[in-house]
């Protein structure tokens, strides 16, 4: 794989990755464009994601250290946030771990990925419209996240794993869905991408890791992951504050959009 190829998916790992609008089926879509759809481009675009984790890593410091200490120290809210991490985290590891090669050869596709883009498109739309009607702006806070809310998170999660549904989607509406607002889910959201994220970069880098070196190699491996950090680790201050502000209908207008002309593009071929 050239660096200039690298860089490109790098690019846009890190402008999907936490947006609601899927960066594996963002991904799938450019590498099929510029004919990168080897076993090791596929493994690439999963691997690339830990450079995102550590954007997470980078942006959260301060409260993943005061959460670690508090850990120690048995804090009531640093334990409650940890369990509702692990909570959130097994229901999509273990269907995951379970199905993931049936995933892998049936949903990776520009088609799967078009009907979940606009499945989850229209979903986004009509959550923002019935909060806004009856005006609901939920609970602010981490602190609000209980292993009950948190269980719902997690089974949201679960339909990520259509590539095009967007993690990032699933678990914000599905913490809005228990009464968060939708800045706290998306911080939960952004948080148990560690987890998860990294579960599955894990996975798939052991798993993958000759075709990787054969086909796309080191140097474009490490640059993929450095942008995808940079560019990430910026994606994410500025969708807190825009979802302070605003709802997630335009993200939902992009997908029904983006999934219309790639069901276009198929049909032509």
């Amino acid at each position: 794989m050239s660096l200039w190829v690298a860089i490109l998916l790098g690019i846009v790992e890190g402008l999907t990755e936490y947006l609601p609008v899927s960066s594996t089926g963002h991904l799938i879509l450019v590498s099929q464009i510029l004919g990168e759809t080897s076993d090791g481009a596929k493994a690439f675009d999963i691997v690339i994601q830990l450079g995102a984790i550590l954007a997470v890593v980078v942006h959260y410091r301060r409260l993943l250290g005061a959460r670690v200490a508090g850990l120690l120290r048995r804090d009531v809210a640093s334990v409650r946030l940890f369990i509702a991490l692990g909570v959130a985290f097994l229901p999509a590891a273990a269907i995951g771990f379970l199905f993931h090669k049936l995933i892998k050869e049936h949903l990776f596709g520009p088609l799967p990925v078009a009907f979940a883009l606009f499945a989850g498109g229209v979903l986004m739309i009509v959550v923002e419209r019935v909060r806004a009607q009856r005006n609901v702006k939920g609970l602010v806070g981490l602190e609000h996240v209980t292993p009950g809310r948190a269980l719902v998170i997690g089974l949201g999660q679960c339909f990520s794993l259509w590539p095009g549904s967007s993690r990032s989607m699933c678990t914000i509406v599905a913490g809005q869905a228990t009464g968060l607002s939708t800045a706290t889910s998306a911080e939960f959201s952004f948080l148990l991408a560690l987890p998860t994220l990294g579960a599955a970069t894990i996975y798939e880098g052991l798993k993958a890791r000759h075709d990787l070196a054969s086909s796309v190699g080191g140097g474009s491996l490490w640059v993929g992951m450095i942008v995808s950090f940079l560019v990430a680790w910026g994606v994410i201050a500025v969708f807190i504050r825009y979802l302070q502000r605003r709802g997630l209908e335009p993200f939902g207008v992009y997908r029904i959009v983006l999934s219309l002309l790639v069901l276009w593009l198929a049909l032509r071929g």
